[in-house]
């Protein structure tokens, strides 16, 4: 039988993040089934420490090596756990990637998930993150998490308001080392209500002849989108949106509207609170298209920091900050990075 865990020393990460920066991870512990994670974690080089999840890097920059051990989970598992006809609860390995599992569900006549096409990374990071794009949210669609937790051994499951999903955040980014989130189940209806109200998606669909779209056509809206706005990582290295749109007070928006009627201002997280666009300020700050060496800004999106090619991680970090520090100094706006950084703070 073949074993589910493989151990690296001194393993290179280059290629295992999609800024393409590079690090050495001290051990690096692949592992393809899950139930294999506390034979990992009784290893007298694993015991005891809370290790880095790598999922497909894409939501990682590394300023530095990591000193602890990383962990990534390699399983591949998806299947359908309840079939109720018009939903169906479907389950997912951590280590599925995410735009596969999204064409994959289409495929098999799911809908939901659509607007979340072209995201990088993998199903294990989507709940962590909770990922969105295009007016929707992953937690839209979560029905469960799995997880283990290395400190006590234990399996947790969490129902998707255990999850204290909020914009950007939930659980398992606000206590990082605790849990591994090794499954993800997702509550997915076959009668599909679309959402093309967001970021052009109406006009491109326009544009491609579609007058009723069907959640495929949707998703190749927002897939044409995506790949002529943000750069392939594949070509130029980079982690999609660096950095979180603030969300402010209602009057805060209000007063900056009102200085700067061109920008754009969204709801909230409740009706206290507007969320303004981090695109919009950075853009407005004359970072689009800036570079330090190879540390740079897309031309495309004020959003994507880029490796030009052999920028460090401490590099992408110093431009991360002097651009947030210049969009605080005109507009009295904090901005944070959505990535998680490893080896140096924010």
């Amino acid at each position: 039988m073949t074993d589910p865990i493989r151990v690296l020393h001194g393993a290179p990460l280059r290629s295992r993040n999609t800024f393409g920066v590079a690090a050495t991870a001290p051990l690096l512990a692949e592992v393809a089934d899950a139930t294999a994670l506390p034979g990992l974690f009784a290893r007298s080089e694993f015991a005891g420490r809370a290790p880095l999840v790598l999922g497909g890097g894409s939501n990682l920059l590394f300023a530095g090596d990591p000193d602890v051990p990383l962990l990534a989970l390699t399983g591949q598992d998806v299947r359908i756990v309840r079939d109720e006809g018009d939903m169906a609860i479907v389950r997912a390995d951590a280590g599925v990637a995410w735009h596969g599992f999204v064409m994959r569900m289409l495929d098999e006549g799911f809908a939901g998930l659509e607007n979340l096409s072209l995201i990088p990374g993998t199903v294990g990071a989507a709940p962590i993150q909770n990922i969105g794009a295009y007016g929707v949210e992953v937690r839209e669609f979560i029905h469960a998490v799995e997880s283990f937790e290395p400190a006590t051994g234990r399996v947790h499951r969490f129902d998707a308001a255990q999850c204290a999903f909020a914009y950007r955040d939930s659980v398992f980014k606000h206590e990082p080392d605790r849990f591994i989130v090794t499954a993800v189940e997702f509550a997915l209806p076959r009668t599909p209500t679309l959402k093309l109200d967001y970021a052009g998606i109406g006009d491109e669909l326009i544009a491609m002849g579609i007058a009723s779209p069907t959640p495929r056509d949707v998703a190749q809206a927002v897939i044409a989108i995506r790949r002529r706005k943000l750069p392939d990582p594949a070509v130029l290295g980079n982690a999609g949106s660096f950095f979180k749109n603030p969300i402010v007070p209602v009057a805060q928006a209000e007063a900056l509207q009102a200085e700067h009627p061109g920008m754009p201002v969204f709801r909230g997280n409740g009706p206290d609170t507007r969320k303004l666009s981090a695109a919009w300020f950075i853009d407005a700050s004359g970072w689009k298209g800036h570079r330090d060496g190879d540390a740079g800004v897309a031309p495309t999106h004020a959003l994507v920091l880029v490796n030009h090619g052999n920028a460090s991680g401490h590099e992408l970090l110093t431009l991360a900050r002097r651009i947030a520090d210049s969009v605080r100094t005109r507009f009295a706006v904090s901005i944070e990075p959505e990535p998680r950084i490893v080896g140096a703070s924010w």
